[in-house]
């Protein structure tokens, strides 16, 4: 079956164009990921990695939002120091903040489900954002109370609570940076 001179065996899954972008995408998270700064309350640092990753998710939607935060924990797990304070490696995903790497991907495939199924309505974008990062906290916590023998409410006032008012401050900032970026590169025809 022929399709525009192409068999469609040999179309890629994804353009030259998405994979450039996804791979610029996923180097902005590499860069931000390790930025992180220690509260003395807390074995969980300030990072910027979600607020790269809600960047991410805005400007690239579902499908290469999530690839790119797949990528981002692929090669922070195989070494490259793209965690929080420069550290990499498979060990991290079992410390304390291991939760929260993995929480990652389902921040990314739920922000991403709410900006798919509803691209105009930015309320609706607001509550996928407020409910993936509510899921990215329940993963963080439940880990961070396994790791170190806390009690669950113990477990959110250590790795949850203190980190609400930023992680709104965060999102703003991502959604009114990435708006207008989405737009310029829909624009250029970079992504669709």
């Amino acid at each position: 079956m022929k399709s525009n001179g192409v068999s469609s065996a040999n179309q890629s899954l994804f353009t030259v164009k998405e994979m450039s972008v996804t791979a610029v995408m996923t180097a902005i998270l590499c860069i931000l990921g390790p930025w992180a700064f220690q509260i003395p309350i807390s074995p969980v640092p300030i990072s910027l990695c979600s607020m790269g990753i809600y960047f991410v998710l805005y400007v690239l939607g579902i499908k290469l939002g999530t690839l790119s935060v797949l990528l981002y924990v692929l090669l922070g797990t195989f070494g490259l120091p793209v965690f929080t304070n420069f550290s990499g490696g498979f060990a991290k995903l079992l410390g304390p903040t291991g939760g929260y790497i993995i929480g990652y991907l389902f921040l990314a495939l739920i922000c991403g489900f709410f900006l798919w199924k509803f691209p105009e309505k930015l309320v609706l974008h607001i509550l996928g954002f407020v409910l993936g990062t509510c899921v990215l906290y329940l993963f963080g916590t439940l880990w961070l109370q396994y790791q170190l023998s806390l009690t669950f409410p113990a477990a959110l006032m250590a790795g949850v609570i203190p980190y609400i008012p930023g992680d709104i401050v965060k999102l703003i900032l991502a959604m009114a940076i990435g708006m207008p970026l989405k737009r310029q590169l829909i624009k250029a025809r970079l992504i669709s």
